[in-house]
């Protein structure tokens, strides 16, 4: 998340403070706003998450203009990371030219469990590649219809936006050569 923050007359904006969740959605510490006259001191910046509102205490009258933006999904090199109906396009487009490996499982299937720690693995080893996987449980039902989902495990390769090549069923050695293959293409 980021917040874009301008105190005028003349201000330009230079750094946006950054927001740490974890931490109620204050501001970190050490964030300044400049203007032409040098750094402004706020003595209380509060921000909700519910409401996106943001209030400011300070002697002195000026006026702020701020926008709170929310970043899109995020992967994370050499991890797996879940997605669901409205994060899994984003990130696939957001992965550009990269490879992209959708593992499809349910949290009830035996041979899912056995693949998903060699997943991981598989992450770990090709850090261009983006590993992702999705539950197909009743929330992510479209989405798994929309992939054409028979059986799983199933595992989509992806790139440029497309299905590329499909592995069903808990066959690691396929699942290797299919990702070299699409890797190498």
């Amino acid at each position: 998340m980021a917040l874009n923050l301008c105190i005028s007359p003349q201000c330009k904006w230079v750094a946006s403070p950054s927001l740490d969740s974890a931490s109620s959605l204050m501001p970190s510490r050490g964030s300044a706003f400049v203007s032409k006259s040098g750094n402004i001191n706020i003595a209380s910046v509060s921000l909700s998450s519910t409401t996106r509102s943001l209030s400011f205490r300070r002697s002195g009258s000026f006026s702020v203009r701020s926008s709170l933006e929310t970043a899109g999904p995020t992967v994370t090199v050499g991890q797996v990371t879940e997605v669901n109906k409205d994060t899994f396009w984003p990130i696939v487009k957001a992965a550009g030219e990269k490879t992209v490996v959708l593992d499809m499982y349910t949290q009830w299937c035996g041979p899912c469990k056995v693949m998903a720690p060699k997943f991981q693995e598989l992450s770990e080893k090709y850090l261009d590649v983006v590993f992702l996987k999705l539950d197909c449980n009743q929330d992510n039902k479209p989405l798994a219809k929309e992939l054409g989902i028979k059986v799983v495990p199933t595992f989509k390769i992806l790139k440029d936006n497309k299905v590329v090549k499909e592995v069903t069923g808990a066959k690691y050695d396929d699942l290797v050569v299919a990702i070299d293959n699409v890797r190498s293409s």
